[in-house]
C-alpha cells in the first residue's frame, strides 16, 4: 500500500514554542509533558489542540511458532482472552471505561470461532499464521490484505470523528514475532531481543532465542524490505497494526503506541515511512527484553516505566490521562500577560 505521511509542517513551531515557555511556569518545568503537548500541536497544527473520541483498537491473531514451544501457555488462550474482553474483564477494559476511550477488539486472525458482539470486528485474514521457524509466517498477499484492512479499520474511526487511537493486541506467541521483526530489522542476535513473554522460565527464553534465529537463518533476508519481514515473522495482528498505525498519521491523528509487540508493528512502519514517527506517542516502556533497545532504535522515548508487559494496549490506556494533560494545559493554564504575573526576576 501506498500512505501519504508528510513531515509535519514547523510553519506554527515558534509559536507553539512561545505559548507553551509563556504559560505561568518556568520554561521547560513540565519537563516531557512540554514535548507532548509540542508534538500534539505540531500534528494538529494549532494552538489550541483537541483530543476528540479516543479509540482503542486490540488486534487479536494467533501464531503458528507456538507448536515450537515458545509459549507456556496453549493457542487456545489467544480465544479464551478475546472472550474476556468481550465480557469486560479485562485490564484494557478496565482502563478504557475508566478514561472514556471506545475499545473494540478485532479478530485478525483467530485459529477459533468467536460469536457476534458490538466490541467485536472480524476481519481476519486466516484461522493463524504458519510456524516461522519452518516458512513464512504469512504469504505476501495475505500480508498486504491485513494492511489495507488495518488501513480501512482506522480510515472508518476518523470518518466517526476520532483524532486520538490508541493500539494493542493479543496473541499467544506474539513476542516471538516480534523479537524475530526486531532482529531482522535491527540486524541482531535474537537473544538481545528475547523476553520472557507470558512468563517463560530461563531454559524456556534460551529456547525461544534459539528458535528465532533459527528462523533468521532459514529466511536469510540480508537485504529486506519491511514488507518482506513481516511477511516472514509477523502475525496477523501486527501486520494489520502497521496498516493501521500508517493510515492514522496519513489521516494526520495522534497514534497511542503500546508496549514490545505494538512498538514492533510502528517500527516497520517507521521503517516504510520515516515521517510516521512524528505522529506516533510511545507510551510505556515494557519490562519485555529488547523494548529499550528497541525504543533507542527508532530514537523516541516512552512516556511511562511501570514495569509493564501485559500488553493488550493497558500502556497507552494507562498514559492517557498524560495526553490530556498536555492538551489541558496549553488550553486553559493562563500566560504571564492574563494572570498579571511578572515574568521578571
Amino acid at each position: 500500500m501506498i500512505f501519504d505521511i508528510p513531515l509535519l509542517n514547523t510553519g506554527l513551531d515558534a509559536d507553539i514554542a512561545h505559548c507553551i515557555d509563556n504559560k505561568t511556569k518556568p520554561i521547560g518545568s513540565l519537563g516531557k509533558l512540554e514535548l507532548l503537548a509540542k508534538q500534539i500541536c505540531q500534528v494538529q497544527q494549532t494552538l489550541t489542540p483537541q483530543l476528540k473520541e479516543p479509540q482503542m483498537l486490540v488486534f487479536a491473531g494467533d501464531h503458528g511458532v507456538v507448536e515450537s514451544g515458545v509459549s507456556p501457555f496453549p493457542q487456545a488462550v489467544t480465544q479464551q482472552m478475546v472472550m474476556n474482553f468481550l465480557q469486560g474483564g479485562a485490564a484494557i477494559n478496565v482502563f478504557c471505561q475508566q478514561h472514556g476511550i471506545e475499545f473494540r477488539v478485532v479478530n485478525a486472525g483467530i485459529n477459533g470461532e468467536l460469536p457476534e458482539h458490538v466490541g467485536l470486528i472480524d476481519a481476519s485474514i486466516s484461522k493463524g499464521t504458519q510456524n516461522f521457524v519452518k516458512q513464512a509466517a504469512m504469504t505476501d498477499l495475505q500480508c498486504q490484505q491485513a494492511l489495507e484492512k488495518g488501513s480501512e479499520l482506522v480510515a472508518d474511526r476518523h470518518k466517526r470523528g476520532s483524532n486520538v487511537i490508541g493500539f494493542g493486541e493479543m496473541g499467544i506467541g506474539n513476542t516471538s514475532s516480534a523479537a524475530a521483526i526486531m532482529a531482522a530489522v535491527l540486524n541482531l542476535d535474537a537473544q538481545e531481543c528475547t523476553g520472557v513473554g507470558t512468563g517463560l522460565d530461563k531454559a524456556g527464553v534460551e529456547r525461544k532465542a534459539k528458535l528465532i534465529n533459527k528462523a533468521l537463518k532459514r529466511a536469510q533476508l540480508k537485504k529486506s524490505t519491511p514488507m518482506q519481514v513481516l511477511a516472514e515473522f509477523g502475525g496477523f495482528e501486527i501486520a494489520m497494526m502497521c496498516g493501521a498505525m500508517l493510515k492514522a498519521a496519513e489521516l494526520r491523528m495522534l497514534v497511542l503506541v503500546d508496549g514490545f509487540i505494538a512498538s514492533s508493528a510502528a517500527l516497520l512502519a517507521s521503517k516504510m515511512h520515516p515521517a510516521f514517527l512524528q505522529y506516533a506517542i510511545f507510551c510505556h516502556r515494557s519490562k519485555e527484553l529488547g523494548h529499550k533497545k528497541m525504543l533507542k532504535a527508532m530514537a523516541v522515548e516512552a512516556l511511562i516505566d511501570l514495569d509493564m508487559r501485559l500488553g493488550e494496549g493497558s500502556g497507552v490506556a494507562v498514559a492517557y490521562p498524560l495526553v490530556q494533560s498536555a492538551v489541558l494545559f496549553v488550553n486553559q493554564m493562563a500566560s504571564f500577560e492574563d494572570a498579571g504575573v511578572s515574568k521578571d526576576g
